[in-house]
């Protein structure tokens, strides 16, 4: 079924590999192959989103990116980072949704929190968000700890299969922890919008519950196959 989705391009309205999108453009594909290939064209499913992932996505200069609002059905899915449509059009253009230094950084936070349950790093998250402690030591001591533990944690899978995919999703959140704290550093309290503040708590949620959920998933498929 058809849904509204939305597309970051550069200044020229273009994507990965000169991909040219604009008022009316469908780009017809083939469904064929991994949602990062030539048989998809990758959208969002919300606008925040597009802003938030850029950074790991098309790394588009956000100074300069154009946001298209569009329409297509999704039809492959990255664990509720973006979708893939094989019918994909861009309808117009629409201004990108401003989101402060302080917003990404309660987003990388709130990503990791769902998967990561050490008491020192947790401590330091909540006086972060609640602006108690913001200081470059802490965000980076937070770091460390974060890093340290999750690689231990990693390498201590009972099974080939549940190491994989322990290693997996402590990177991912691993990466978001340091992203967090990197972001903290010299961050200030500028207020933010609450609604914007809970689009983000539920976007965060979601998007890293589903992680987690196709991560489980996949260890128990190794495991039920006897992959090693």
């Amino acid at each position: 079924m058809k849904m509204i989705i939305w597309k970051l391009a550069d200044e020229h309205d273009r994507t990965h590999g000169g991909c040219q999108w604009g008022e009316g453009v469908q780009h017809n594909t083939s469904g064929e192959g991994e949602l990062c290939g030539p048989g998809w064209t990758h959208w969002y499913t919300h606008p925040l989103l597009a802003v938030m992932l850029n950074p790991c996505h098309g790394n588009f200069d956000l100074t300069k990116a154009h946001l298209w609002k569009g329409e297509g059905t999704p039809e492959k899915f990255d664990h509720g980072l973006k979708v893939g449509c094989r019918d994909g059009r861009t309808i117009k253009r629409v201004p990108l949704p401003k989101v402060s230094l302080k917003s990404k950084v309660r987003f990388g936070i709130l990503c990791a929190w769902e998967v990561y349950a050490d008491k020192k790093w947790r401590r330091w998250a909540r006086n972060w968000l609640s602006g108690k402690d913001r200081s470059e030591v802490a965000a980076a001591m937070a770091a460390l700890v974060a890093w340290a533990r999750l690689v231990a944690w990693a390498a201590a899978g009972a099974s080939a299969a549940e190491a994989a995919s322990a290693a997996r999703l402590a990177a991912s959140a691993a990466r978001l922890v340091a992203w967090a704290a990197s972001a903290a550093l010299g961050a200030v309290g500028a207020a933010v919008n609450m609604g914007r503040d809970l689009d983000l708590i539920a976007l965060a949620k979601k998007a890293v519950r589903d992680e987690a959920a196709y991560q489980r998933k996949a260890a128990k498929r190794g495991l039920m196959k006897g992959e090693k």
